[in-house]
Formats: C-alpha cells, structure tokens, sequence
C-alpha cells in the first residue's frame, strides 16, 4: 500500500519480523559476536525454518512464487507469528490464490436493512457498522450520542483511521490513544494484504502517510492484529470518562462488514453515563464537533 507492491510488502514484512526476534528468544546460542542489523541473522532464521538461506532469502526479497504453504507455516514457526500475522504473511506471498476468495470490489458499502433495523433495537448500547478502510457505514442514536453526529459528517470522514489520526480531539477521546492508533494500523495493514489494488485505500494510506507523523511511525512498524473484544477508555465531553467493553462480530455474507458493540458493567458509572447520553439523545453529540470514533 501506499504505493507498495505485494513483494515490497512482503519483503518489509519479513525483515520486521526477523529483526524483533533475539536468538536468545528461539533457543539458539548468541555468542556476543556484533550483530550489524537487530535480530536474527537470515541464516539463523532459514535454520529455524528448515529451508536454505537462498531460499529463505528470495522470499524476503519479495520473491513468493512457488512456496507451499508448508514452507510458510514453517517461517511462520520459526518467526511465531500469531495466527492474524501468519495469515497476512500468506496473503502477501501467496496473493492469487488468497485473492481468489476475498476480490476486491470499488462498489459503495452498504447494509442490509434488516442489519440497520436490528441495530437501532439496540437502544441502550452504541453499535455501529464498520466496513473496509475503517469506514463507518451504519450506526444507531447510541453510538451518535457518544462519537458525535455521523450523519453529520460526509461518507469520506466518517472513517476511523482519519479520525484517530487527523482529529486533534482524538487523543482526548481515547484515553488510550496510542493502542487505538496500533490497532487502527493494523487493521489497514490487513486490508492492504488482502486487497493491494484498492485504490481508496492506498490513497488514504498515503493521505495518513503524508499528514501524520505518528501514523508513518506505526505504519513502518508492519504490526498487525485482528482485536475482535476488548475494553476502551473513553473521554465524553459531557459525562466524562467511560469504560466500555466492546465486541466485534462478522457478519454472515458481508465478510468485510462488522457490527460493533460497546456495553458498561453492569451498575458502573459507565451504565449511568449511557443512560444520560440516551436520555439527551442527539443533543449530546452536538458539543463534540469532529466527535470520535472507535473499534
């Protein structure tokens, strides 16, 4: 993305991979001797692959033609990768055969009705619909009372990712900032594997790229995760700090679609914080302007 080919992604993947790796950390004796470049050399890795260096090194020149699977679920042993970077490392090798199930498609994204019907019974609780690049494609009175007037903004900045980087209100919003901005990158960088000929999203990667220094400092780090549940810390200008545990979940024949929903513990502050926003309704988004968003 950004301008990167498949094999530059690749490349750059692998190396970041093997360069947070100490031989110490794989069981292999390090002997003092000065390393020139962080981590482990290529021949240690390719020894702890059972491939050849010539090999191990034409994949991580770009060069993924031709390797089996087993061959990458060896390297991804050997550099443990979890299962989201194991999975992006086969998207990036091996991309006809991954592209055969996940094509890239320049229609505009929307929902099913029934899903826009099914989250606005969701009275209590935000919930929103989040399709590819981060954009935001649904959402109910909720999840306007808390990240601010959606409808309010054009389809182009109803976006996550240009949100938590371009926003200076964000870093407001999410207590948390910094993990939000990891997890954002890493999602595009997921998408960027799967689909390296969107050209939305290789604009606004270049868009982040250009306007953000934070966000080139992350997106050279080649981190990627998928976060389907956790917590967030937030910040409502209204009500104060909340925290929200949240779920994501996939749904059924819009595998690039997922529904997200935040909900508080039971009698917390948080509940009762919900229950003011629900209360004021669209009045609350109102003094957040450029209001947040998040997943």
């Amino acid at each position: 993305m950004d301008g990167q080919s498949a094999e530059a992604q690749l490349s750059e993947f692998l190396r970041t991979r093997r360069a947070r790796l100490k031989p110490e950390d794989v069981g292999l004796p390090d002997y003092g001797r000065h390393r020139r470049v962080p981590g482990l050399r290529r021949e240690e890795l390719a020894q702890l692959a059972g491939v050849s260096v010539a090999y191990y090194t034409r994949l991580e020149q770009g060069n993924g033609r031709n390797v089996s699977a087993e061959v990458l679920d060896s390297i991804a042993r050997a550099l443990r990768l979890s299962d989201a970077e194991h999975n992006h490392l086969t998207h990036l090798a091996k991309p006809k055969l991954t592209r055969k199930k996940k094509r890239f498609s320049g229609k505009s994204q929307q929902v099913r009705v029934q899903v826009q019907h099914l989250i606005d019974a969701m009275e209590g609780v935000p919930a929103y619909v989040i399709g590819r690049r981060l954009d935001v494609i649904a959402w109910n009175r909720m999840a306007a009372a808390l990240f601010g007037d959606l409808a309010a903004k054009t389809p182009e900045d109803r976006n996550v990712a240009r949100h938590v980087f371009l926003d200076p209100s964000a870093r407001d919003f999410y207590l948390d900032w910094e993990c939000k901005a990891i997890e954002v990158v890493s999602v595009l960088r997921l998408e960027a594997g799967c689909y390296p000929d969107d050209p939305q999203l290789s604009a606004l990667v270049g868009e982040l790229s250009v306007k953000s220094d934070d966000f080139r400092r992350l997106w050279a780090a080649h981190t990627v995760q998928e976060k389907g549940h956790g917590i967030k810390r937030l910040r409502h200008p209204l009500v104060g700090e909340l925290t929200l545990a949240y779920e994501t979940l996939k749904l059924p024949d819009s595998h690039d679609q997922s529904l997200i929903v935040f909900h508080p513990e039971p009698g917390s502050a948080a509940q009762e914080s919900l229950r003011l926003l629900s209360s004021w309704g669209t009045d609350a988004a109102q003094p957040q302007g450029d209001a947040s968003l998040s997943s």
